[in-house]
């Protein structure tokens, strides 16, 4: 039971990492993106109001939404896993 506990604390600590990483990277390549645009479209008003607008509006995306496929995929394939070395 000792080693159960011990892979899911560890697993845990490392899906966060790579969470935290994977989200802050796409956050940078939005942000890098908008800027891109802001030029593109000829500059209309200030830059970082329009960047800040585009992040707000990237916050509730689905590109944002599937980042938390970090977590939901490793455990449903350990469980899948753990499932059919049991149970076939």
């Amino acid at each position: 039971m000792a080693a159960l506990a011990r892979l899911v604390l560890v697993g845990f600590v490392v899906l966060t990492v790579v969470y935290v990483s994977l989200s802050l990277y796409s956050r940078s390549v939005r942000r890098r993106k908008l800027g891109i645009w802001w030029e593109e479209e000829g500059r209309p008003g200030d830059r970082d109001a329009y960047v800040e607008a585009g992040l707000r509006d990237y916050e509730g995306s689905l590109r944002r939404k599937l980042i938390w496929g970090v977590y939901i995929v490793p455990v449903a394939v350990v469980a899948l896993i753990v499932y059919i070395t049991n149970y076939r």
